[in-house]
């Protein structure tokens, strides 16, 4: 085949340095586009992204030549630059070094997308540690629960 042809659709799950509230709602949709810049200046399309105070959900297509990790680095790292330089005031943005990244097939990003926007009232129900590690479980990702947390 002379081309490439990929749909590389990734649901990344990640949180703020000890989950500690820093995402303000004064700074969540700014942060939130710059994040989705990131990603288009990779090459790669922000489809959703949401979450709370404390970590974020995203929805997105990477493109084949950048790894997951690579990605995330880049995210984590400008991101947080970002937010440093421009919006932090009191205390120093951070992220966890972690993830979960799930792949997703084209005919679940509906469902994931919505799952992505209702984090607000889902997280009147559930913690973040309880979505996160049923997340690993409905994915089939062994974990060992002492190195969940930092």
């Amino acid at each position: 085949m002379p081309s490439t042809h990929t749909n590389l659709l990734y649901h990344v799950v990640f949180s703020t340095k000890c989950r500690i509230p820093l995402i303000a709602k004064n700074i969540q949709d700014e942060l939130y586009r710059y994040i989705g810049g990131i990603i288009r200046a990779q090459g790669g399309v922000s489809l959703e992204i949401g979450g709370t105070n404390d970590h974020l959900h995203l929805l997105a297509k990477f493109k084949p030549a950048i790894t997951v990790s690579e990605m995330l680095g880049r995210i984590k790292a400008n991101s947080s630059k970002w937010a440093n330089e421009n919006k932090m005031e009191l205390r120093k943005f951070g992220w966890q070094e972690g993830y979960g990244a799930f792949s997703v097939s084209e005919s679940q990003v509906p469902a994931v997308t919505n799952y992505i926007r209702g984090q607000e009232e889902h997280h009147r129900k559930q913690t973040f540690q309880e979505e996160y590690v049923a997340l690993l479980q409905k994915h089939g990702i062994e974990y060992n629960e002492k190195y969940l947390w930092d």
